[in-house]
């Protein structure tokens, strides 16, 4: 891939997070992931590549734009895959916290795994643990191996999960490890990322999210030379045939790096939204400017850019603007 897309995509993930910023703390998460959506398809117009969403808002009846299956871009350049999830934490943003996101990852056609929208058991880390865990390996032996490999006690060790009801049973083994634990509202992209920043003191990621967030987590860290397994969850006979469907011919196989990005070239970007513990969050300044702080990754050159953009927006509309009849 050129690598002139990776601006190119910071464009588009820079234009969901000031779209979706407008919504920060109103309470209204769905307003919030319309308008990064709209935005962020917008921005594609002027992107050259002849794009395939394969991780998207959902199927075509499903989601009005942005869906698995739709053509993106200008339609002159190379056929590329393309992953997005335009408000990577829409709790966040409707609740006014931090760590919400905009991303999307690009790769080479045909490389991107079509996640279906279902669970994935997940346990990610930073370089200096890939390839030498297992997911299949008890939460137990999981932990003293990776605490044994960084040369750290398990009190010294710190894990990162969702709060979440279905994660009783890996809070009670990790508590009875005696090892940190920070509980996450949601962001399953950036929790899954954060073992490869050595600044967020995040050792691993585990227990289940997304697996479309598991996919674009992938991304991130095959940039960051960290490493990603998961193991989808059918929960239904619906969800399995969903995976049938979609080619996966074994739904309850371990999934590798390889099995989830391919082998090729891969350029992720994120924008925050709010601040978050890589970048910065959205912040409109007086007149008509807004700044943004974004994340730039590619696969095979392993740069990492973080770029500051201060952005001219005449005629900015205000806030309440955004609200129509809500107000």
């Amino acid at each position: 891939m050129q690598r002139q897309l990776s601006l190119e995509m910071v464009r588009v993930t820079e234009a969901a997070a000031i779209a979706a910023a407008q919504w920060i703390g109103r309470g209204l998460k769905n307003e919030a992931d319309e308008a990064a959506t709209s935005a962020m398809r917008s921005m594609f117009l002027s992107v050259p590549i002849q794009g395939k969403v394969v991780i998207g808002e959902g199927e075509m009846d499903e989601a009005p734009m942005l869906y698995i299956g739709e053509h993106v871009g200008n339609g002159i350049g190379e056929n590329t895959d393309i992953a997005v999830d335009p408000v990577e934490g829409t709790e966040l943003v409707a609740k006014g916290l931090n760590g919400a996101l905009a991303v999307m990852a690009i790769a080479e056609e045909g490389q991107l795994l079509h996640a279906p929208d279902m669970y994935m058991e997940k346990l990610a880390m930073g370089p200096a643990l890939r390839g030498q865990l297992n997911l299949d390996d008890p939460l137990e032996v999981t932990l003293n191996k990776a605490a044994h490999i960084l040369g750290k006690a398990l009190s010294e060790l710190t894990v990162s999960i969702l709060d979440r009801d279905r994660h009783a049973e890996h809070l009670r083994i990790l508590r009875k490890a005696g090892v940190r634990i920070k509980l996450l509202d949601a962001g399953d992209v950036a929790g899954a990322m954060a073992p490869a920043f050595l600044e967020t003191g995040i050792d691993l990621y585990v227990g289940s999210g997304g697996a479309p967030e598991g996919v674009l987590a992938a991304a991130a860290l095959h940039c960051l030379g960290g490493e990603i397994q998961g193991r989808l969850m059918p929960m239904t006979e619906q969800e399995l045939q969903r995976c049938y469907d979609m080619q996966i011919t074994d739904p309850h196989q371990r999934l590798l790096m390889e099995d989830m990005i391919g082998h090729g070239d891969v350029i992720f970007a994120a924008t925050g939204i709010t601040q978050g513990d890589f970048v910065g969050g959205v912040r409109f300044l007086a007149g008509d400017q807004a700044e943004t702080h974004s994340i730039v990754m590619r696969a095979k050159t392993r740069t990492i850019r973080y770029l500051r953009s201060i952005h001219y927006m005449p005629g900015k509309p205000q806030p309440d603007a955004y609200l129509g009849q809500v107000i």
